[in-house]
């Protein structure tokens, strides 16, 4: 879509933005549009530097100990 503007559409392109925003609000829009870039690069190169990290070693839950269940002792047995 971008590989057919010509110089013409950027011309035209800069002309509805000076309409729209005013030639005194340009510096502070072009100002706040670097700084939200630098923002995003910074959080994608700090996203990627974590994950490069190696993962901390997963810790097992210690399992509890199973009783093992008593025999049920018969009414013979106990009379």
């Amino acid at each position: 879509m971008l590989q057919n503007l010509t110089g013409w559409h950027a011309v035209i392109l800069l002309a509805v933005v000076l309409l729209f925003f005013g030639a005194s609000k340009l510096p502070n829009l072009a100002r706040s549009v670097g700084q939200s870039a630098r923002i995003f690069k910074s959080e994608v190169a700090s996203t990627t530097d974590q994950a490069s990290e190696p993962a901390a070693e997963a810790v097992t839950p210690a399992q509890p100990a199973v009783t093992p269940p008593v025999p049920a002792t018969s009414r013979a047995e106990t009379s």
